[in-house]
């Protein structure tokens, strides 16, 4: 398994446990329900089933997404933590290949 394809699964595990988090701190169903929409693409990559540029367009969406809402909110949990694992995920990625 390479390096960027490390970086990948553990951001899709804390996508999904920030989702789970959401649900059972906020009662957030949306918040689950995302997290498991956006991990399902990074998932098929992570695996090799779609091509490794959709797993990063995918989190520089998530990048921009949260980003706007951590600039509206002045939050950083979960929009600003988010930007973070997002900004190191693409880095990585791109610096490890």
């Amino acid at each position: 398994m390479t390096a960027p394809i490390i970086v990948l699964w553990v951001y899709i595990v804390l996508l999904e446990a920030g989702g789970l988090v959401g649900f059972l701190k906020a009662g957030s169903k949306a918040s689950l329900i995302a997290s498991s929409v956006f991990a399902l693409p990074l998932i098929l990559a992570a695996l090799g089933i779609l091509p490794a540029v959709v797993a990063d367009g995918v989190i520089a969406f998530l990048l921009v997404f949260m980003g706007v809402k951590f600039a509206k909110s002045k939050k950083f949990m979960p929009s600003g933590l988010m930007v973070v694992l997002s900004v190191l995920a693409l880095a990585l990625r791109f610096f490890l290949k």
